[in-house]
């Protein structure tokens, strides 16, 4: 197995990445424990597949460590050149607190030693406190360090879009940030894509398939209690599918998007990752890898072999257009981690 070319997206001029991205918080240790040999062989396996973009974070756990593991096997069985298949984007989150060139290099350089690598393909910045403007000083210095060499491309994650226009009005450039967007959450069109599509910065969703609450196996299913959601993700998206409308109209969500699957010889989750990925802005959607425990290496190929139609559009929005608006209720993007 082989993805298409359409599995691929150009995000600048010299990164092309995945459209599906291996998502790594799901080895930072809220998931269950992951074994390092095996989550390492299993990454060959994506690698293999097509699936060549990481998405990690310097508080993933041993995520930057697994990469800079796997780029050395891959330097000794398949030599150096066969580095260039691989893309790995991280994520600096720092404590709010005064940002000095000193502060801001030490943790790039620590991300950099531990993936084993000169230069960051992308850096993902992500700051807590809006109320702390030193989130400005520490991208330029960041701009800085781009400049030197140690980071190609500035993105964020999780930033809001009224943040997101002061960094650009600013002078930095920022070439995409890092969002909540799903069927269940589309607050990025709000305001997001709009900002986005006016200054070509691409969004990186995650959560498209809310933790695997958009699935098969939930469907005609009673509703779980907190006692029964086994990771951190289902117990942050079963809150956010009671805020967009209760599980009674997520089981309609679920029976429409059953039957469009059907329809495409498809599963759930390849309808919603595939609506998102036709959203304007999104480059790619982060899918989640319990690496060694669980993969769906063949199921989400088939995302790239269909598209949706008038009608499966019509059938999904009147489903969507019962639920809560939760930019009312939650914020704008990233407002609920603040």
């Amino acid at each position: 197995m082989k993805l298409p070319d359409s599995s691929r997206f150009q995000l600048t001029e010299d990164l092309n990445i995945c459209r599906i991205l291996n998502g790594m918080w799901q080895v930072s240790g809220a998931h269950g424990r992951i074994n390092a040999t095996v989550a390492i062989e299993s990454m060959f396996k994506y690698l293999d597949a097509g699936y060549t973009t990481w998405d990690l974070a310097d508080h993933y756990g041993p995520a930057e460590d697994f990469i800079g593991e796997f780029r050395r096997q891959l330097i000794a069985t398949r030599g150096q050149e066969a580095l260039s298949q691989v893309q790995a984007l991280t994520k600096w989150v720092p404590r709010p607190g005064k940002m000095t060139k000193s502060i801001v290099e030490k943790n790039i350089d620590i991300s950099r030693q531990r993936m084993g690598v000169d230069c960051l393909d992308l850096l993902q910045f992500h700051w807590w406190d809006y109320r702390d403007q030193n989130y400005l000083d520490a991208l330029n210095y960041l701009t800085e360090l781009q400049i030197a060499g140690k980071i190609k491309h500035l993105a964020l994650t999780n930033f809001d879009t009224e943040h997101l226009k002061i960094i650009v009005e600013n002078g930095i450039k920022i070439v995409s940030n890092q969002v909540q967007f799903s069927l269940i959450d589309r607050r990025p069109l709000a305001k997001m894509t709009a900002f986005c599509q006016n200054h070509n910065i691409k969004l990186l969703p995650y959560g498209v398939v809310c933790g695997g609450f958009l699935s098969e196996k939930y469907l005609n299913k009673s509703e779980l209690n907190g006692f029964s959601l086994e990771t951190v993700s289902l117990k942050k998206y079963k809150n956010m599918i009671d805020a967009w409308g209760g599980w009674s109209l997520f089981q309609t969500l679920l029976k429409t998007l059953n039957a469009i699957a059907q329809k495409h010889h498809v599963t759930i989750a390849n309808i919603a990752i595939r609506y998102i990925l036709e959203e304007p802005t999104v480059a790619g959607t982060m899918v989640g890898t319990r690496l060694g425990i669980s993969e769906h290496i063949e199921d989400n190929a088939k995302v790239f072999e269909f598209n949706l139609d008038s009608e499966d559009y019509q059938n999904i929005n009147s489903v969507l257009s019962q639920s809560h608006d939760l930019i009312q209720i939650i914020g704008d993007c990233g407002d609920e981690y603040r």
